[in-house]
């Protein structure tokens, strides 16, 4: 499996999914808190499918970078030395990675969940190096729009896993509990305070200027995600539109809860990103 170093010399591990043929574009893929890109093989094999090559790494702290940096799954999910400024910077090391490696090719960022809050802040920082943001899970990262509390607050009763809120399939619930690299804690006990707090933020108000293009947004979310479902999405919607000039923003609410993903209407949410990515991307003739 390919590696990158950053600058704390913590070693990135990152997965590369090829399509047949010559990728018309490549998509950057960012897995939340607490778990691991290869969570998100079916989203890969949809994607090369369609002709996309896919990057995905396991963030600092997380899955097999995890493990290397720690040697201990009981402290997964911890960012270590550098804090969330180095989780941000090694994801954006595999962009500029990318850029070198697949010269001329459209990058897509996809981020669900705190992978779409480090999209919004790479997109913030360095508007000009992706081709379209897709943001699954996600909110507007600020107070009143981003639950700070207890995501699985609507699901408590005796016998509750602890993680109903991120999908209505059990199976879902059981694969993600007895996965050896994922964790169930929350955020701010995983990151701390401080290094949690830097996950708030905005738009950026001179976004399109600073990109030198109407870069596209798609947004999609569960009807019942409690991490900030369709209002803060909505308010994200509305942040790029106003604050950021951005106009091709496009917003669709699932039936479901945060990993839509991994829900029954998971096929759909993959068959719209694609019909999504067509229409902006189009496939080499």
């Amino acid at each position: 499996m390919p590696e990158f170093v950053d600058a704390h010399g913590v070693a990135i591990v990152y997965d590369v999914y090829e399509p047949e043929g010559r990728p018309r574009g490549v998509v950057q893929v960012l897995h939340g808190v607490g778990e691991h890109a290869g969570r998100y093989a079916a989203l890969a094999e949809t994607l090369t499918g369609a002709g996309f090559a896919v990057y995905a790494d396991d963030h600092r702290g997380h899955g097999r970078t995890g493990m290397r940096q720690h040697g201990d799954a009981a402290k997964l999910g911890r960012l270590g030395v550098g804090g969330h400024r180095a989780a941000v910077d090694a994801v954006w090391q595999l962009s500029r990675r990318i850029r070198d490696e697949r010269p001329g090719l459209p990058l897509v960022l996809l981020g669900h969940s705190w992978g779409s809050f480090l999209a919004q802040i790479l997109f913030d920082a360095h508007p000009e190096a992706y081709d379209a943001v897709v943001l699954v899970g996600s909110s507007l990262r600020w107070p009143g729009a981003l639950n700070p509390g207890d995501l699985n607050a609507p699901w408590k009763a005796p016998g509750a896993t602890g993680v109903e809120w991120l999908s209505t399939d059990p199976a879902v619930q059981k694969a993600f509990l007895d996965d050896p690299l994922t964790v169930n804690v929350p955020l701010v006990k995983l990151f701390g305070v401080v290094e949690a707090a830097r996950i708030y933020g905005r738009p950026r108000r001179d976004l399109r200027e600073r990109a030198g293009a109407d870069v596209p947004v798609l947004l999609l979310v569960g009807r019942d995600d409690t991490v900030g479902g369709p209002r803060g999405v909505r308010k994200l919607a509305q942040a790029y539109r106003e604050r950021a000039g951005l106009t091709d923003v496009t917003t669709l609410v699932y039936d479901g809860r945060h990993e839509i993903l991994n829900e029954p209407v998971q096929g759909r949410v993959r068959a719209d990103i694609l019909a999504w990515l067509d229409a902006r991307v189009p496939a080499r003739s």
